[in-house]
Formats: C-alpha cells, sequence, structure tokens
C-alpha cells in the first residue's frame, strides 16, 4: 500500500480485497441516536454497540450535532466511537464524521454567523471564506471530516422557507460566495466540503418543501448548477448531495442523467455524492418509483449515489440485489472507489493519503471578529428619508413589536439554537404535552410544522443560556440611550384584535417610534420560516401589519427594523414608515448591530441578495429574469398586470442604501474606452465617488446583457462585483472585470459558448440603478466548448 499519495489502482485493489458485505457497510450511515441507551442516569452514547448494529464497517456517522454538551465532549465521544468502527472495520478503515456548518459549527460549542443569506448581503466573498475556515477549525477539532455546507441553492421564490440558508436569487453570486466558502471549508487538511442541494432545489412547484421542479434542461444546466460548476472547477469541491424533488417525471435521487452524466461527465466532478437524508427512501414513500428498499437502492446506486444517509434501511439491501442477480457487484465497486478516496484523502485509510489531521484548536477571537464584520456588513437600509442615523437622547423613543427583545428571532435552522430546540420539542411531542398531537402516530418531519403552545419561553430561554453574552435588539438599544421606553405590542401570532386605542395610548409621549418585526425561522416551535416550512403569502406574521396600520395613524414618525432571513411582502411598512432597516438572521451580533446601525456607529452598506416584491401575485420575482418575460422590458414591449401602477419590484437586487451617497461613472479617456474586451476578459474602469459627508461602504457592480443570441437570454446578468470602501468626499477608480465564459449558456447545438454579437455593459449600485452603459463586440475568437 502506498504510504503518501495513493493511485485509484490501489484503491480498487482495496475494494477488492472487501467482502460485498463489507462493501455494502461503506455505502451508508450510521446515525449516531442508534447509539444511544438508556438507564436511570439517563441517555447516554454506548460506542460498543456498533459492533452489534454494524459488524461490517461503518461508513458515515450521521447526526453528530446531537452529542456532547460541549467541544470537550463532543471530541471524546466522537473518538471513541471512532475507535470501536476502526476495530469492526475492515483494514481499519474509520468512519466519514459530518456535520452541518453553513452558519458556523452546529453545534452548542460553534461560533454562529449570521446565516447565508445574511452573508450573501455583505457581497464579501472573503468574509465568508474567513467564516468557513473558522467553521473547518471547529470540524478538525472536534474530529469531522465532512462539512454538509454550503447550500448552493438558486432560489427565486421567498414562500420557500429555506431562503435563508441560501445565497439568494443569482447565480453569479451564489457561485462567488460558495466558491469561497468551499475554499474556506477546505482549507484545513482533512475537512472537506458538501455543495448542496443538487439540482434545482429551490425552484419548487408553489416553493412547498420537496415538491417537484418545473426547469428545463437549460435552465439547470445554465443557471442552476452555475453554484456547482464553479466550485468544481475552481475550489475542487468534493463531495456534492443530492437534492429531494423529481425533475421532468424522474427523482434527482435516481436520476442518472443528473448524477453521473452532468455531474460527473460534464462538470467534470469526481468526488462523492452523498444522499440527502432518507431521500432513497422517499422513492418509495414520496416518489412511487420504488415497490421495495431493494429497488430503491439499486434505482439510486446506479444512478450514481454513492451513500445513503442516515441510515441504511435500503442499502443494507444492496448484498440480496447483487446476490439475487439484480445488481452488478461493479457498481457497488466503484461507489465504495469514492468513498474510500475520500476516506484515504482525510486521513481515514490507514496506509492510504495522509496521517489523520492533528486537531487545530479554532481561533476564539478570530470567530468572533469575522462574526462581528459579517453581521455589520450584513445589514441593508432599504429606505431613508433622513431619519437615521438616530442621536442618543435627541428624541423620546419608544420601542414595539415582538421582535424587540426576543433573542431566537436573530437565529436560523442549523444554529446552536434550533439544533439546543429539536430535542425539547420532540420531547414535549413524546410526553403528550403539544395539544392535538397523537405521539404513537407522530413522525419526525411533523415536527417542522407542528404548533407548539407555551414552548416559546423555553425556547427563548435555550437562546439566552447558549449566547448569554448576546444582547437583544432593546438591551442594546438601550445602551446607546438609556431613556429609550419600551411597550410591549404585537405578536407573532395572532390572538386577540390588536386595539387601535391602545397603540395610540402607548406612543402618545413618543418622539419617535421604532418597530422591530419580523418572523421566527428554524425547525420547531411556530415558526414562520424554515425547512419544511412553506408560505402561501410571506408578510409579517400575527398582528404585526395591523400594529403598522394603527401606528402610522397616530402620525409619529417611525422607524422600521425587519428581521427576516427571506424577502418579505413589505409595502405597508414600505408606505408608512420613515425608515427600513432590513437584520437578515445576524445571530449572536444582531442587537448589537442593529442598534449601531441605528445610532449611526455602523454605516450600513448590505445589498439585497434577493428581489422583493411590492405584491404577491408577482411571484416569481427576479432580476435575471429572460427578454420577454418578468418586469423589465429593453424592447419597450410591456405586458404587465393590469392591476398593478408599478411592474417593477419594491426593493430590486442589489439595493441598498448608506447614511452617505455613491456615484458611479465610466471612467472615459481618450487613449482607450472604459469598457473594452480583450484576452476573454470584459474590463470596465470605473470611478466611484463618496458625493457625502461621511465615510462608508458600497459594492460596485457589473451586468452584462447579451443583445441577439439564438437561445433567448436574460435582460441582465450580474458578472462581477467589487466592494469599496471610501472616506467622505473621496473616489477612487477601479477596474471590475469577469470572463466573457460568464456569459456562456447552452447553445442550439447542445455546445456551451457565446454566439458573435453585441453585449451591453452595464455598472452601477443595484439592478435598478444601472447609469453606466458601453457595448462591446463579442467576436469569433471567444471559445465556443463542449
Amino acid at each position: 500500500m502506498a504510504t503518501g499519495e495513493w493511485s485509484p489502482d490501489e484503491i480498487r485493489n482495496l475494494v477488492s480485497r472487501l467482502t460485498l458485505e463489507q462493501k455494502v457497510a461503506q455505502l451508508a450511515g450510521l446515525s449516531a441516536a442508534d447509539l444511544f441507551t438508556q438507564s436511570e442516569a439517563g441517555p447516554a452514547v454506548e460506542p460498543l454497540r456498533i459492533k452489534d448494529v454494524r459488524p461490517h464497517g461503518v461508513g458515515h456517522l450521521s447526526l453528530a450535532w446531537f452529542l456532547g454538551h460541549d467541544a470537550d465532549s463532543m471530541r471524546g465521544l466522537l473518538a471513541q466511537i471512532q475507535y470501536v468502527v476502526r476495530e469492526v472495520s475492515p483494514f481499519g478503515i474509520g468512519a466519514l464524521v459530518h456535520n452541518e456548518g453553513i452558519n458556523g459549527f452546529l453545534h452548542a460549542s460553534g461560533s454562529q454567523f449570521p446565516t447565508a443569506w445574511a452573508q450573501a448581503t455583505t457581497w464579501d466573498p472573503e468574509l465568508v471564506r474567513r467564516a468557513a475556515t473558522v467553521t473547518s477549525a471547529h470540524m478538525l477539532d472536534a474530529g469531522i471530516q465532512l462539512m454538509f455546507s454550503p447550500v448552493m441553492d438558486i432560489n427565486r421564490d421567498p414562500r420557500w422557507g429555506r431562503v435563508h440558508e441560501t445565497y439568494g436569487e443569482d447565480p453569479e453570486l451564489a457561485a462567488q460566495m460558495s466558491v469561497a466558502f468551499v475554499r474556506g471549508a477546505q482549507s484545513e487538511p482533512g475537512v472537506l466540503a458538501t455543495g448542496k442541494h443538487f439540482l434545482g432545489y429551490g425552484s419548487s412547484e408553489g416553493a412547498l418543501n420537496q415538491a417537484a421542479t418545473q426547469l428545463g434542461r437549460r435552465a439547470l444546466v445554465d443557471e442552476y448548477a452555475e453554484p456547482f460548476r464553479r466550485a468544481i472547477t475552481e475550489a475542487g469541491l468534493r463531495s456534492v448531495m443530492n437534492s429531494y424533488n423529481e425533475i421532468d417525471g424522474v427523482p434527482v435521487a435516481a436520476n442518472r442523467w443528473l448524477l453521473t452524466d452532468f455531474l460527473r461527465e460534464t462538470l467534470g466532478f469526481d468526488g462523492l455524492v452523498v444522499s440527502d437524508y432518507d431521500s432513497v427512501d422517499m422513492l418509495r414513500t414520496h416518489h412511487r418509483t420504488a415497490r421495495t428498499a431493494g429497488e430503491a437502492a439499486v434505482q439510486a446506486l446506479s444512478a450514481g449515489l454513492d451513500v445513503e444517509l442516515p441510515g441504511n434501511g435500503n442499502y443494507a439491501s444492496l448484498v440480496e440485489e447483487v446476490t439475487e442477480g439484480r445488481l452488478d457487484e461493479k457498481v457497488v465497486d466503484l461507489a465504495v472507489a469514492r468513498v474510500l478516496a475520500v476516506k484515504a484523502r482525510v486521513g481515514l485509510v490507514p496506509g492510504f493519503g495522509p496521517a489523520p489531521a492533528p486537531a487545530v484548536r479554532p481561533d476564539r477571537e478570530e470567530a468572533a471578529e469575522v462574526r462581528r464584520t459579517l453581521a455589520a456588513r450584513s445589514t441593508v437600509l432599504l429606505q431613508n428619508d433622513g431619519i437615521l442615523p438616530l442621536t442618543p437622547g435627541e428624541r423620546r423613543i419608544v420601542v414595539v413589536g415582538p421582535a424587540a427583545d426576543e433573542l431566537r428571532i436573530h437565529f436560523g435552522a442549523y444554529t446552536s439554537v434550533s439544533n439546543a430546540e429539536m430535542p425539547l420539542g420532540m420531547m414535549a411531542v413524546m410526553e403528550g404535552k403539544v395539544p392535538g398531537v397523537d405521539p404513537a402516530s407522530f413522525v419526525f418531519t411533523d415536527i417542522f410544522q407542528t404548533r407548539m403552545p407555551g414552548m416559546d419561553p423555553v425556547f427563548e430561554g435555550v437562546a439566552r443560556e447558549l449566547h448569554p453574552e448576546a444582547l437583544t435588539v432593546l438591551d442594546a438599544l438601550r445602551e446607546q440611550d438609556a431613556k429609550i421606553e419600551f411597550v410591549s405590542l404585537g405578536r407573532f401570532e395572532k390572538e386577540d384584535s390588536l386595539d387601535a386605542a391602545t397603540v395610540r395610548a402607548a406612543v402618545a409621549d413618543a418622539d419617535l417610534v421604532l418597530a422591530v418585526l419580523g418572523e421566527r425561522t428554524g425547525w420547531v416551535g411556530n415558526n414562520t420560516a424554515g425547512e419544511g416550512q412553506s408560505t402561501a403569502s410571506p408578510s409579517l406574521p400575527g398582528d404585526q401589519e395591523d400594529l403598522l396600520e394603527h401606528l402610522a395613524a397616530t402620525g409619529k414618525p417611525l422607524v422600521t427594523v425587519v428581521v427576516s432571513g427571506r424577502p418579505l411582502l413589505l409595502q405597508k411598512a414600505a408606505s408608512v414608515s420613515h425608515a427600513v432597516l432590513l437584520a437578515p438572521l445576524l445571530g449572536q451580533e444582531a442587537g448589537t448591530t442593529i442598534a449601531h446601525t441605528l445610532f449611526g456607529l455602523i454605516n450600513p452598506s448590505g445589498k439585497l441578495p434577493s428581489t422583493f416584491p411590492r405584491h404577491l401575485g408577482q411571484i416569481p420575482l427576479y432580476h435575471g429574469h429572460h427578454h420577454g418575460s418578468g418586469y423589465e422590458h429593453p424592447t419597450g414591449t410591456r405586458h404587465g398586470y393590469g392591476d398593478l401602477d408599478t411592474q417593477g419590484p419594491l426593493y430590486a437586487f442589489g439595493h441598498g442604501l448608506s447614511y452617505t451617497t455613491f456615484e458611479v461613472t465610466l471612467d472615459e479617456r481618450e487613449d482607450r474606452p472604459a469598457v473594452e474586451l480583450a484576452d476573454g476578459m470584459i474590463r470596465a474602469r470605473l470611478t466611484v465617488a463618496n458625493t457625502g459627508d461621511v465615510d462608508g461602504e458600497t459594492v460596485v457592480q457589473l451586468y452584462a446583457r447579451d443583445e441577439f443570441a439564438s437561445v433567448v437570454r436574460p435582460v441582465r446578468q450580474l458578472i462581477a462585483f467589487e466592494r469599496v470602501g471610501l472616506a467622505a468626499g473621496e473616489s477612487r477608480t477601479l477596474v471590475v472585470a469577469a470572463p466573457v465564459e460568464r456569459l456562456h449558456y447552452t447553445l442550439t447545438d447542445g455546445r456551451r459558448g457565446i454566439e458573435p454579437g453585441d453585449v451591453t455593459v452595464l455598472a452601477g449600485l443595484a439592478a435598478d440603478a444601472l447609469p453606466c452603459a458601453a457595448t462591446v463586440t463579442v467576436g469569433q475568437t471567444c471559445p465556443i466548448r463542449p
């Protein structure tokens, strides 16, 4: 055997030395829950159970985030489990342990960063890389090799509950963030990232979780696959997770064109494909393409799905399927070779690849600095008539709204808070404490939508216990202005009608009203967003719309803060507020960041990664729609909604204001054009000026439009962007560049490239604010690739 690098032949030789049972054992997960035993002292993990439940070895360990209450106990338990795994596995092969990390290490001991959608509002890939690097160190320290992040799904329908896990609606923004995340995640030797969900998961019918995806093959290949394409080629992505949906009648978990022909042969992916939890089982229970566990296993494995997770409910049948002649063992061998190649890469196969990576304790100071910077750059000032920033003591401020004094609301799913809530919610159900729910018929996935009366104080207590240093918005505001008053008005769930007279009396003495509103996002417990929690109307829940109506009637100046991990319908807030600030699930730093932004200690610089519609009927609404569709028509032809005066969005993609003002112009010179195409690159030379009297940062955005093509193209494509900081009155010239390849698409003959012709290049500060325009001509020299 090799002692350093290994060859495919050596891996295949190792596979040939395994029994069929040992091979199949490498292709499935073992749930950490299966290792729990019950005693008088309570539940405990018993690693020796592995010898009974998996005598032939363990491929993956699932649900590791429920192990241990702190870093030391988790590390110790995983070391014990790995020791037993190596004892029962052939040749001492260890188990791949996976953990979620999109918002930081998913565990009570992990640093919790703003959610992915918030990270996207920074338009700062380098910050995302740094956050993923910190998370990778946490993983390595605990003994975890596989990070089940980032989420690369493109989402253009805010009704979907998982928007906050994504980088928004745009393929280029999502691609740059995904590449940065993968580079950071894989910066530690021994840790690999997993891109998910492949493919089209965030574009389901009706925005319902796990529903069918109605996308043509060209859209899948050219738009929705772009983050995966780039992460594979630019960052060396080694692991991909399938999506739950079906496309054109074929479930992704059994779709050979997607998982093999396209992913491996076209995109060049040579790593491991793992199943999203229970997606193989869903071939029987959900999609109904398989009658038995064996049929489901054969469909998935033959399509190119290497590993079943979280357990082996279907892949355990592969032994029988092979011995009965219904599956060629060579198909099993191919998947096992992929598993062992990844295990060798992270040091889990003795004699192959590096030794297990030594623990590198995460840098807590670095984590805190990245967390604070991410949060500071994530807030988006949606509108402001000059009322912000506030001055301490200048006005009598009354704070209202259900998000003002709650910490939990700032954490989404896949965070320490949601992780702690899950077992509490399950326990409440099992103990019969949730009205209307029969513990005997309850299944795990029901937890996402089950309402849990009386649990909100419990969940809030957990959030504060996990993050005692974190401040609510109210507490942080009082640090800035001790005279701030709070009146408990507004609810996340509509109960009794909100009385206008009560609202009027509560703010009668106020010089300014600050309403802190939003929605809860998570796994369990009265959320309106999160996994499995789509909403027919993405509006402010409960009586918050009524609260805005009553506040407007008082005539008091109103500032509204919205806490949300997705675009909401904010027409009411926009029409009655003097300023609106978006706080997109900022986690631990939320309260302090929001207060500092409102009082001007932070100058907001976030830009929207998703379009905000003004009406439910406009959904899906996104900036890169095709010619002839959507809200903007450069040709002048318009077919809009007859009952909407304004066809465009409430807030456009890329929008975000500042306490200063910026101007972008083309840097025209006599000797050369400001925008040019050369050496396969589009380059725009721009002058950016801070025309206000406050230092600030903004994001310069570069778009392009292919004017004529044999395939209908978008009215604009984001192709590059650059964050820039300028002192008051300062201006700077910069070159924003992008390869022409960013404009490639699938031609009518199936090849990928771009046809000769004119391309309009646009630059500015938002998709609806692009004052700079120039035309370049793509000639025959531009490559057209297969």
